[in-house]
């Protein structure tokens, strides 16, 4: 029976059944506005259809799958402008244009501020979300979809952080391209291969049957066809990490603030680890305490030395998806920062759960290294941190 299916494979049968699924699918064009697609946030930060009240239902029809995945995705879009506007509505935050120096005609990106995150002398807060198709301040998309803006934006952070005293920064570490429409005409390879690399060396990169695969999945995927695009990198900011790095060098290094506080969730906490290998001496200068939400960073893989390991182990905490009660001491799997249950299995839950414990953390580290500091007699003053900065092998 498997050689016979196989078969079918070869011979494109599963590619009629593809041409088949897509004959009654409707075409792919979806609301532009949380009023058209018929849905609102109602009182609690839940979102609900106007007329029903209903929650959102991904399976608006049954058995198109892809039509339901895309339309889901069109609404997410709307969802992280809704974000953007409650960002400099409800919280007061300034978009700041990236890079920072940008021209007229390249691509650009943005981070949000609070008025004082340059100016306040005492605290800083940075947010430094996940990876995927998350912008700033959202934790998870599917979450505000889902369940609501509290669990899955970084607003409650926000608005305890200014309660609290804090500056406040929002990253936006996914916001890495443009795209633009590419003229029609056939490609040898999909756009993300793009690179400067001679074609021989990439065609041995992906043999013929992988590329084969790819396209099948290409047209699984796209039976409508849809414009080809592709992606102009954002310049200094094309992945999370050198979004991080960027931003740490033209803005937290430059704000007032005696004490930065990081919040890294997921991918955040692997780019929080390559900054501290680019620049060790200014993140233990400048850093009092990392609070990470079920980071995937990895000490070895990423080649944290020594200093940086004894660091984290004192100055960080990573709350990760745990069947146990909230701040449960996890097991640790290698040698750095202690691990704490988020009191969730749900890895997206993480940094709401312990949201809580994130800033009760903070505040005994502050406490912790202002004694330290009284008792050594030492201030830290811009003066030294620039001159680290300068002897650091960091460029």
């Amino acid at each position: 029976e498997r050689n016979s299916s196989n078969e079918l494979f070869k011979k494109g049968h599963l590619i009629d059944l593809d041409e088949l699924m897509k004959k009654d699918e409707p075409p792919l064009t979806f609301p532009k506005t949380l009023e058209e697609f018929e849905y609102t946030f109602n009182e609690q930060g839940q979102l609900r259809h106007t007329t029903t009240g209903e929650a959102f239902v991904f399976n608006a029809r049954e058995d198109l799958h892809r039509w339901n995945q895309k339309r889901y995705e069109a609404l997410g879009e709307i969802v992280t402008q809704y974000v953007y506007e409650l960002l400099e509505k409800k919280c007061n935050m300034t978009k700041v244009i990236l890079p920072v120096d940008v021209t007229e005609e390249e691509p650009r990106s943005f981070i949000y501020l609070s008025a004082d995150a340059m100016s306040n002398p005492a605290k800083l807060l940075v947010l430094i979300q996940g990876g995927g198709v998350v912008r700033a301040g959202q934790w998870a998309r599917r979450l505000i979809i889902n369940q609501d803006l509290d669990s899955g934006t970084q607003i409650p952070f926000i608005t305890r952080a200014k309660e609290e005293g804090y500056g406040v920064m929002v990253l936006n570490p996914n916001e890495n391209h443009l795209e633009v429409e590419r003229p029609a005409k056939p490609t040898p390879l999909p756009s993300s291969e793009a690179s400067d690399e001679p074609a021989e060396k990439r065609e041995c990169k992906h043999d013929r049957e992988s590329k084969k695969k790819r396209d099948f999945y290409e047209k699984y995927r796209n039976p409508q066809k849809e414009s080809e695009t592709e992606q102009i990198p954002i310049r200094e900011n094309g992945s999370p990490e050198e979004h991080l790095l960027y931003v740490w060098d033209h803005f937290v290094s430059n704000a007032a603030a005696r004490n930065v506080f990081i919040v890294a969730h997921s991918y955040g906490g692997l780019s929080l680890v390559e900054l501290m290998c680019q620049r060790e001496a200014q993140v233990k200068d400048r850093v009092c305490a990392v609070a990470m939400t079920d980071s995937v960073h990895n000490i070895w893989h990423q080649d944290a030395s020594k200093s940086i390991q004894e660091w984290l182990q004192q100055h960080c905490r990573n709350w990760v998806s745990s069947p146990e009660p909230l701040d449960t001491p996890v097991e640790p799997m290698l040698p750095d920062c202690p691990r704490l249950s988020a009191g969730t299995e749900r890895h997206e839950l993480t940094s709401w759960r312990s949201f809580n414990s994130i800033f009760q953390f903070f505040s005994k580290a502050l406490q912790t290294g202002d004694e330290y500091e009284e008792s050594s007699n030492t201030v830290t003053t811009r003066s030294s941190h620039r001159t680290k900065h300068e002897h650091n092998h960091d460029d």
